[in-house]
Formats: C-alpha cells, structure tokens, sequence
C-alpha cells in the first residue's frame, strides 16, 4: 500500500493512525500542500477534489476520503479491529469520528483559514474566536459523546474514534483552542500520544514534516 499525504494533514494523520493500529506495511509519498502540490495534474488524477490523503491499495485502487479509507482498512483487513464488537458500541464510535470530521475538522481546515484570512481580513484574534467558537464548541459535544467508562474513547482498546481525535486536539493545540472544558478528550489525548501507533504516526516523525 502506499498512502499519499501530507505531514501535518489532520485526515492524513488519522490514516496513519489506523494504518499503525493495525500494523500493516505501507509506504509513504508526501503531497506538499503548501507548495500546491495538491493541485498537480499526477494527483489529481488520484483525488479529483485536490485533497490528501489518498491511500493506494495493495491491488493499486485509489481511495480517498480519510474516513472511506479507514472503513476500507477495517473491512479489508479485520484482524486488529478498530471497531468494537458491539453494533451499539460501534455506532458511537462512527459518531465520534463523525463529529470530529464534519463538525470539528473542517473549520481547521488549510484552505478555509487562508480564505479567511485572505479574502475576509481575518486577523489572529479574529481567527481564535473563530476557532473557539466553531471546532472548539463542537468538541465540547465529542466530550459529552465519549464514554466515562473505560482508557480511551469507546471501551480500553484504542480505536478509530481515537484516530479521529488525536489529530484534531494536535491541532486545536497548535491554533491555540481552549481545551480548558474538555478534561476528558485531554485525559483521552494524553494517553494515545504516548503509545507506540501513535507516535510512529505523530506529524514530527513523517519524512516530510519540518523541524519544530
């Protein structure tokens, strides 16, 4: 397999994630965003929309859509599941994964924050409020969504709501997000980074990232 993205890509990093939690092999192909490289005749043909990531598979089908594919590698290779057994148990941890990607993620997004800033004179204030008001409130409803019980988002074994919220709090950190009224997610976030999946995934430790 080989999965194209970008180091500091949200969907890009949950794909890693679940790529590493269920161990498989696979190679990497950076996509420089910044440098448009999203845009090249080679990758849209991958991905029409311009957006990474963009896994390959092992008989060289593209998928695309971060949350397609992890649905893709949790069918395709059931053996490490990231998805608990229960029916009711799996449907709250696609809400989670939900939430993040549709509610939360988007308004993080790269080509969002630079229309903002550059077509409706964003500053840096205006963009925490922003930021505060939209992907943080709507981490206050993924905290309410998440078990008491339990390690991680759905029961003790890391899974893919984990891989979902993981990237969003690197990035709600990064912009600066009060995360001050989310103990749990941070209780939650706090444990994953420290797991071996999580680290190899970690945006500093891809070959594209840039020096802290």
């Amino acid at each position: 397999m080989k999965l194209y993205g970008y180091w500091r890509s949200s969907a890009s990093y949950r794909v890693r994630i679940a790529l590493q939690l269920k161990a498989l092999d696979f190679d990497y192909e950076p996509v420089n965003l910044l440098k448009g490289e999203q845009q090249s005749p080679a990758h849209l043909k991958r991905n029409p929309q311009g957006l990474v990531p963009a896994l390959e598979t092992e008989e060289g089908r593209i998928l695309t859509q971060s949350t397609a594919i992890i649905e893709y590698l949790e069918e395709r290779y059931p053996e490490t599941p990231l998805l608990p057994a229960d029916a009711v148990q799996r449907a709250r941890a696609r809400a989670i994964a939900a939430t993040i990607a549709c509610e939360a993620q988007p308004f993080m997004n790269l080509r969002i924050q630079k229309y903002l800033k550059d077509e409706c004179d964003f500053g840096a204030e205006a963009m925490t409020s922003w930021l505060d008001r939209w992907a943080g409130g709507a981490m206050g409803s993924v905290e309410a969504l998440i078990a008491r019980d339990g390690a991680y988002c759905v029961g003790d074994t890391p899974g893919m709501a984990d891989a979902f919220l993981v990237p969003q709090i690197f990035g709600a950190l990064r912009f600066g997000i009060d995360m001050s009224k989310t103990p749990r997610i941070m209780e939650i976030y706090e444990r994953c980074i420290k797991l071996d999946p999580f680290i190899r995934a970690h945006p500093q430790n891809q070959p594209d990232a840039i020096p802290a």
